[in-house]
């Protein structure tokens, strides 16, 4: 089981701040679970506004993390990994607490199943061992236009 810091994620994850939205691996099988943490501070863009005088980690954030962790699980190392996972489902979440500043996000990514290019995960966020949320997640892997030379197109509409 392999542990990765943020150097490390970084190399594997293609997001960056302020969207990436985890800070340390603590245990990767690949294709099979991963286990990592978020830490919530204070400084995080979006508690300025979520909410003024009672800043709260949006449960979207929290699906977004997981999803970010499940990633890892998909990408490092295999066919997969010099592709991009994009999020294509979210079924079965549950908010069972709220997550604030000074609380970390231990997660927990479990492969269910995949197909060629889809698969779904089972995801849990935990703060001191208490449930704040839990997901089945789907996923889909496609190939990064960036690694062929091709920019991002606009659309103008």
């Amino acid at each position: 089981m392999a542990e990765l810091d943020i150097r490390q994620i970084l190399e594997v994850l293609p997001h960056r701040y302020p969207i990436l939205l985890v800070d340390r691996i603590l245990e990767l099988e690949p294709m099979v679970r991963v286990r990592g943490y978020k830490n919530i501070t204070y400084n995080e863009p979006v508690l300025a506004g979520h909410f003024p005088g009672n800043p709260l980690f949006p449960g979207v954030y929290m699906i977004e993390a997981m999803a970010q962790l499940g990633g890892a699980v998909v990408l490092e190392p295999g066919e997969f990994s010099r592709k991009t996972p994009y999020l294509a489902g979210i079924d079965k979440a549950k908010f069972r607490r709220p997550v604030m500043p000074g609380d970390r996000l231990d997660m927990e990514v479990q492969m269910l199943r995949h197909k060629r290019s889809i698969g779904w995960v089972a995801a849990e966020a935990r703060v001191d061992g208490q449930l704040a949320c839990s997901a089945e997640l789907m996923f889909s892997i496609s190939t990064d236009p960036r690694l062929y030379g091709f920019e991002a197109t606009v659309l103008h509409v």
